[in-house]
């Protein structure tokens, strides 16, 4: 990953910004496990969107037959 660009703000040109700085504190093993559980929710919903939407079109098929 490419390194972020200091901004004009900062004191030292190597220094990051107070929020860059708490950011990189709460990075870590949390954030990867956070990505991963929201990934695999998402995923999840999306798939249980899905089995309705095609439930719900050969619902109205099989009425037709009948």
């Amino acid at each position: 990953m490419a390194r972020k660009p200091s901004h004009p703000e900062t004191d030292a040109p190597g220094e990051a910004a107070p929020a860059e700085k708490a950011a990189a504190d709460q990075s870590g093993t949390g954030t990867a496990r956070t990505k991963r559980l929201v990934t695999g929710a998402a995923i999840g919903i999306g798939s249980a969107a899905l089995v309705a939407a095609l439930l719900y079109a050969n619902r109205a098929r099989k009425t037709d037959k009948s």
